[in-house]
């Protein structure tokens, strides 16, 4: 019977946020790891983890890890779940899991060369609201005409800020525009396979706002409006010919309204926000006790990895290291 065991790799704040899931759960940390030795030693004490590490490739070496979580920068996700999945471990990393398309099939092809699970934080892809919408009240609206998502951060506009740097991989696309393209990709009914888009630069030279229009053979058409330059509601609708559904704060929502065409409105609720985590982690478990049931999620991931790689691709916007790997 497979029993899982953490370990983390980074310990920013999400890292964190997922130390104290873990935790809340009753899982096994095993380790985790930063550059920093005392800030390590600090969030395992914090945390119930075992053992604190300095240099990543130490906790790889732990046999009793079976599924490490991966925390740190977009730019460095590739490497670190790549050495991962060699020394046998099934990964859960944040989103964006990769910064492209081919860094990301390079790992699936070992994952399943090994027999592994990989997986991504997009929280929306575990919340049970999703698995509702998708299977019960998606049919309900006939054919599917149009998607729209907004996603807005006001960031510190300092060009120091990760979010706007190169090196890292930064720009609104990897950070939010991850989780706007995955709300989309969800209810299409198949990968587009038209694609215009119009980006605005920050001086850094990353995307700082973005509009994302897709369109596959279905006929669907999904419009997707980014900007880490001013606040926008945290929006997605889909519409049918037989009416149309919101939802607010996607990426961990637990709550949906339904409107008919004659604008008659009804709630539809699954779920808890606070559990986001929870529900991933207990996915993650699932996928790395049998790696096949991770499919359909990880087909999802790809996806959306594609549509954001093509994006990139008519912006010209090329990280630094990329040409690299």
């Amino acid at each position: 019977m497979f029993k899982p065991v953490w370990g983390i790799i980074g310990i920013g704040w999400i890292g964190q946020e997922m130390a104290a899931a873990l935790q809340k759960a009753g899982k096994t940390i095993e380790a985790a790891c930063s550059r920093h030795q005392e800030k390590t030693e600090a969030f395992c004490q914090q945390y119930g983890v075992a053992k604190a590490y300095t240099d990543y490739r130490d906790l790889l070496a732990n046999p009793k890890i079976n599924i490490v979580y991966i925390a740190t920068p977009h730019s460095n996700h590739y490497e670190v779940m790549k050495e991962a999945l060699l020394a046998g471990k099934n990964v859960f990393c944040e989103k964006a899991i990769t910064v492209n398309s081919d860094q990301l099939e390079e790992c699936v092809a070992i994952a399943k060369e090994k027999n592994l699970a990989i997986m991504d934080g997009v929280t929306l892809f575990h919340m049970p609201l999703y698995s509702l919408l998708k299977n019960d009240v998606l049919p309900t609206l006939g054919k599917i005409k149009m998607i729209q998502v907004n996603f807005g951060s006001l960031k510190d506009p300092n060009p120091a800020n990760r979010f706007y740097s190169m090196d890292l991989a930064g720009g609104a696309l990897l950070d939010i525009g991850v989780y706007a393209i995955s709300f989309a990709r969800t209810f299409m009914n198949g990968d587009p396979d038209v694609m215009l888009t119009t980006m605005e630069r920050f001086q850094t030279g990353v995307d700082e706002s973005s509009g994302i229009l897709l369109k596959n053979k279905e006929g669907e058409i999904a419009t997707i409006s980014l900007t880490f330059r001013a606040k926008q509601p945290k929006r997605g609708m889909v519409a049918g010919e037989n009416g149309y559904f919101e939802v607010y704060n996607f990426p961990r929502a637990n709550q949906a309204v339904l409107t008919d065409p004659q604008g008659q409105t009804k709630t539809i609720e699954a779920g808890n926000s606070e559990d986001a985590l929870l529900y991933e982690l207990e996915a993650m478990e699932k996928y790395a006790a049998d790696p096949k049931t991770c499919q359909t999620n990880l087909d999802l991931i790809r996806s959306v990895m594609k549509i954001m790689t093509d994006v990139r691709k008519q912006w010209n916007l090329v990280y630094p290291f990329e040409d690299k790997d």
